[in-house]
């Protein structure tokens, strides 16, 4: 799995994934659970739904233009 998830996606993910965790546990719901697949997807850098759309939000600058993930020293 090559990494396709830059800095700022990353964040954003982890942001939201804590968001949605905390708004199920203030509720007594157990949909916050879904917020573990945005923290999940930001830890390991990798989205499925991007692989097959050929998205990638990784920078290219740097390490001969593979970006932050090209190097494999992404965030």
């Amino acid at each position: 799995m090559k990494p396709n998830i830059g800095s700022a996606d990353r964040a954003l993910r982890v942001i939201l994934g804590l968001g949605i965790i905390a708004y199920g546990i203030v509720n007594h719901t157990w949909l916050g659970a879904i917020g573990a697949v945005p923290l999940l997807t930001a830890f390991i850098r990798f989205c499925p739904l991007y692989a097959p759309l050929g998205i990638s939000t990784c920078g290219k600058g740097g390490n001969g233009g593979g970006g932050c993930c090209g190097g494999g020293k992404c965030g």
